[in-house]
């Protein structure tokens, strides 16, 4: 059987390049493979000699949106319900119908009323649906109470994003997150089918198993679900922490170094990726889908000035990001909130990017609220201007002030945005005045390197060099001061 990269090769070569020319990278690698597992056409769904799971990898899942309107506008609400399809169809789901149930509240048992449930009972039947899918977080009281009016699978918008997550995380350290956030949602809705599941051993019937003191009612298939969950969940943790201890020496590496660190985010979709690639030509991994990225991407840059930075491309927010997730990447998030400067990316061709404004924020206050430590300073980037209407960028400039109109794909706007990213990075600040021997060359290739040099003198003793520079290259300078301290 051909491998994947053998086909992708046969297919540029009908497509008349020669293959042996064509060398693509990781990220088109990673990308041709997740549009490869799309191509299923010709293929029957009757099929009798597969699992469960193996059928829903060739089969688009049928689905029903559900909302409830309880707060803003109509527009808002459907706006809201229009994110879930994208969300249901970038988790593998064709979306048949979608309603909205105007309530001051969700119903506490069946989050929709009861009329609305028998209403979408007959949807379900009439399209054929074989999943529902809640605009909103479901009790496991009312997750219960709708599969068993339904007769269908059931799902609320948390389960969806980490279904999401899942099928996107390529790393070791993003599968992990991404499990430990699926288990703690999962502990409070694990569910029992009745005494089937109850491990009974009363009477004559236990005496095999055991006899006289061991016999009634065992551990329940629930109780042995919960044990075994909270145990790998504990060993989750532990493991997270060790890749986080490697990260956080990395990033300690680069804060020694004094090297300044640039965080982009922002709305799932709204061109993070492709700003990074525009701003450093990394290369990485760009597709029109919502959680693209979920394993940070740190590149070095420079600016125009030649003073050395970094940039790392972070996870994409979403309205009601689940908190099992804003935990469960707690080390990817922190990345952001040690940076030195935050671009807030924004999407300038979606419906209500002011919206997703306000999502991105919130999250970032949570995170900095948990770390009880100010977020860095914000530079607001509206992205995709090629895409938007000239009234739809004008409203944003007014509602954002002193942000910046760019486009990653054109390349509108990237010129000015490295240089104001330039201005607002911190610079070196230490001034120093030494005389460097000529066998300590070395510092003084550093100081035109990561510093600013203000004067500099070949003399017999060695380089006369003044220059502001950061504090740990001043502290190797010091034993060289001429003044007797470093200003």
């Amino acid at each position: 059987m051909e491998s994947e990269h053998e086909l992708v090769h046969d297919g540029l070569h009908q497509a008349g390049f020669d293959a042996d020319d064509v060398e693509l990278s990781p990220g088109e690698l990673e990308l041709e493979d997740r549009a490869s597992l799309r191509r299923v056409a010709g293929l029957s769904t009757e099929l009798a000699d597969v699992t469960e799971v193996e059928y829903r990898r060739l089969r688009l899942e049928r689905v029903v949106l559900v909302g409830v309107w309880t707060e803003g506008t109509a527009a808002q609400s459907e706006a809201s319900l229009e994110e879930l399809a994208r969300l249901a169809e970038t988790a593998g789901s064709e979306v048949l119908e979608g309603i909205v149930q105007r309530r001051n509240r969700p119903d506490p048992a069946t989050y929709i009323g009861s009329g609305k449930v028998r209403e979408l009972a007959d949807i379900v039947v009439a399209t054929g649906a074989d999943t529902v899918i809640c605009d909103g977080e479901l009790s496991p009281g009312q997750l219960r109470q709708l599969e068993a009016k339904l007769r269908v699978k059931v799902i609320d918008r948390t389960a969806l994003i980490l279904d999401i997550f899942a099928q996107h995380a390529r790393s070791r350290e993003g599968k992990a997150q991404v499990e430990l956030a699926q288990l703690q949602y999962l502990i409070p809705r694990l569910r029992g089918w009745g005494e089937s599941l109850s491990r009974q051993a009363g009477g004559r019937a236990g005496g095999a198993n055991g006899g006289v003191g061991l016999r009634g009612p065992g551990e329940t298939k629930l109780e042995t679900d919960r044990r075994r969950i909270n145990k790998r969940v504990a060993k989750l943790r532990r493991e997270i922490a060790a890749m986080d201890s490697i990260r956080t020496t990395k990033r300690g590496r680069r804060t020694a170094n004094e090297i300044p660190s640039v965080a982009i985010v922002g709305y799932t979709n709204a061109g993070k990726s492709s700003l990074l690639n525009a701003i450093t030509g990394a290369g990485v991994l760009v597709e029109d889908a919502l959680f693209a990225t979920l394993d940070p991407t740190t590149r070095r840059s420079v600016t125009p000035d030649g003073w050395p930075y970094t940039l790392t491309d972070t996870v994409g927010f979403v309205r009601h990001l689940p908190h099992q997730l804003v935990d469960a990447f707690r080390s990817t998030l922190d990345e952001a909130a040690d940076a030195d400067l935050l671009l807030h990316v924004v999407d300038g061709s979606a419906p209500a990017p002011e919206e997703q404004v306000g999502a991105v924020r919130e999250v970032l206050m949570e995170i900095g609220q948990r770390r009880a430590e100010a977020l860095p300073p914000e530079l607001i980037v509206i992205n995709k201007a090629d895409a938007a209407d000239e009234v739809s960028l004008a409203r944003l400039r007014h509602l954002l002030p002193g942000a910046l109109v760019v486009s990653a794909r054109s390349g509108q706007g990237i010129t000015e945005l490295v240089e104001e990213i330039a201005r607002r990075l911190p610079k070196p600040d230490v001034v120093v005045d030494v005389l460097v021997p000529y066998t300590r060359g070395e510092l003084v290739a550093r100081a035109h390197a990561d510093g600013e040099v203000l004067g500099e003198e070949h003399t017999p003793e060695g380089t006369r060099l003044r220059a502001r520079v950061r504090p740990d290259l001043a502290a190797a300078l010091q034993a060289y001061v001429t003044d007797g301290s470093a200003v």
